[in-house]
């Protein structure tokens, strides 16, 4: 038979830190958090509420997932960073990186002092959400330009339009496509190809709001959005991109082949029934746009 004792002894050794906190913030207890490499003692938190460690923004996060926890009666699991910056007393300097961890959070089948309380188990999982956080940014990125790939910009067109659905935030979207690539692979070779197509993505990315997405479509194309551009100002951005890759490019075009692009633009109108109706309206703009000789934009 285990003795409380040896009980108390256990729930000291675990290496995760265990909080037993009350439902207004008050930790209660701290119990466990043996791994050194990741946890300093906690023993003085005790006595103490949320709001005297952290900044009001993050304790009323911890409040908040404390009375989920304890209206729901179930185990509750959160992730969340913390960093010099929300805890109190701490100067702004220090590592850039935050710590992440994941929450689990159980209501007790008792009372501290009349308060309800929930033990909290805080694991560091920092290591593990840098992996995957590199592995999103894989998947979502072409390994040639660095832009979004074709299944980022699904992603990002779906929501952007349901925004334009719900409230009515127009999204612009530009299809680009290299003129005379082939020739230019012909005459340069391959490796002048993807210099060229690395370029474009380079001037594309250079002339982007931090709110606009580029994607590298496939091959020589590319879609980029533009969230709350109406049709006129679109084209204008476009026609302007179309100027910068012809006079930036300028050094690629040799034997009479122009490195340059045609551009097609339109903007989610309320017809559309999902974000590929967009796409593939501005597609046929972009062929019009090469039927019309190239190196020039079409917007419908």
């Amino acid at each position: 038979m285990i003795s409380i004792q040896h009980l108390a002894s256990v729930l000291d050794a675990l290496p995760d830190p265990c909080f037993i906190l009350s439902r207004s913030g008050k930790y209660v207890a701290v119990l466990g958090g043996k791994d050194s490499r990741y946890y300093h003692d906690g023993s003085g938190l005790v006595g103490l509420n949320i709001s005297d460690v952290v900044k009001p923004e993050k304790a009323n996060w911890f409040l908040d997932q404390i009375s989920q926890a304890l209206d729901n009666k179930k185990l509750s699991i959160a992730e969340y960073e913390l960093s010099n910056k929300d805890v109190l007393g701490l100067p702004d300097e220090g590592p850039e990186q935050p710590i992440w961890f994941e929450g689990r959070i159980q209501a007790l089948d008792f009372l501290v002092d009349g308060e309800e309380v929930v033990l909290w188990v805080a694991s560091n999982i920092s290591e593990r959400h840098e992996l995957e956080t590199r592995l999103r940014i894989l998947s979502d990125t072409d390994q040639l330009t660095g832009l979004f790939n074709r299944r980022r910009m699904q992603h990002d067109l779906a929501l952007h339009y349901q925004t334009f659905v719900r409230h009515d935030i127009p999204t612009a979207i530009l299809m680009l496509d290299l003129d005379n690539l082939k020739q230019i692979n012909d005459t340069l070779g391959h490796h002048t190809g993807d210099k060229v197509i690395l370029a474009i993505a380079n001037i594309c990315r250079s002339q982007l709001r931090q709110t606009d997405i580029a994607c590298r479509f496939g091959g020589d194309e590319f879609v980029i959005a533009l969230p709350s551009i109406e049709s006129a100002h679109a084209e204008q951005f476009a026609t302007r991109l179309c100027e910068s890759v012809k006079a930036e490019l300028a050094s690629f075009s040799t034997s009479g082949i122009e490195a340059t692009v045609s551009i097609g633009v339109t903007t989610m109108l309320a017809q559309d029934q999902s974000y590929e109706d967009a796409l593939k309206r501005v597609d046929n703009a972009l062929y019009q746009a090469k039927r019309n000789g190239r190196n020039t934009v079409v917007s419908v």
